[in-house]
């Protein structure tokens, strides 16, 4: 399979498990090899007492571009760890977009970088790094309910 397929692949295969994407309507847009695009639009139940969405719900839409970034080559990767900088408040109505892109990859390990927007090219709502790191498995390999691979 030739790498932009992989990323595709292990994104649909992350999609399909990925409850709270689905749920809060989140969706990849673009997805290759070190990079994924998601986007989500802020709705009144992610409004905060301060009439702005709440910063775990910008971190979960750039730590989604994150995850199906650094999962792009199809092996099971997870967050090892990440923090965000809030630039801007965000709220009701806006259209989230969280670009994620591979910085290095080392061993097992990586460094991502997720700039959120306001719309696509809009004003930058917050800046997001995660570190990855890569665990045994694939996602393109069968699973059994007990997780081990088939």
């Amino acid at each position: 399979m030739r790498p932009e397929e992989t990323a595709r692949a292990a994104g649909a295969a992350m999609y399909a498990g990925d409850l709270a994407s689905q749920r809060l309507g989140i969706e990849i847009t673009e997805i290759g090899p070190g990079r994924a695009t998601a986007a989500m639009r802020v709705t009144e139940t992610m409004i905060n007492g301060h009439d702005v969405a709440h910063g775990g719900y910008v971190f979960l839409l750039a730590d989604t571009a994150f995850a199906f970034a650094c999962n792009s080559y199809g092996a099971n990767t997870l967050a090892a760890g990440a923090e965000i900088s809030f630039v801007e408040p965000a709220r009701f109505g806006d259209e989230l977009v969280a670009v994620a892109v591979e910085r290095v990859r080392y061993g097992k390990s990586g460094l991502y970088d997720v700039t959120v927007r306001r719309s696509p090219g809009g004003q930058v709502v917050a800046e997001f790094r995660g570190r990855s790191r890569t665990v045994a498995g694939s996602l393109l390999e069968p699973h059994t309910d007990d997780g081990a691979t088939t």
